[in-house]
């Protein structure tokens, strides 16, 4: 699996596209609902492609709630990372491979 992260509209689906599979984006918003992290990570394992953007690095929201979700989507990122074959950080259009190998386009 290839796991690609990094803040909004850095270009991540755009990269995503050319690798083709199946593949699914946006998952940060799934980690809110999961009642089990580990599962959920396991499934989306399972895709060629995932991507999630990266939500830790702006303000703390004062809501809980808010909070909560951030965390759970750190967590799912993490998980994601360590069952990716290769991971990607987008930032301004440009990939950075931070674990493994590009897969062939």
């Amino acid at each position: 699996m290839l796991f690609i992260t990094g803040p909004l509209y850095s270009g991540k689906r755009t990269f995503a596209q050319r690798f083709g599979g199946r593949q699914r984006y946006d998952v940060q918003a799934l980690a809110v609902a999961a009642a089990d992290l580990e599962a959920l990570a396991d499934e989306l394992a399972a895709c060629d492609v995932v991507t999630a953007t990266e939500v830790g690095g702006g303000v703390v929201p004062a809501d809980p709630a808010e909070r909560a979700a951030r965390e759970a989507a750190g967590r799912l990122a993490c998980l994601l990372a360590a069952r990716a074959d290769c991971v990607v950080q987008m930032f301004c259009g440009l990939p950075t491979v931070l674990k493994g190998e590009l897969p062939e386009c």
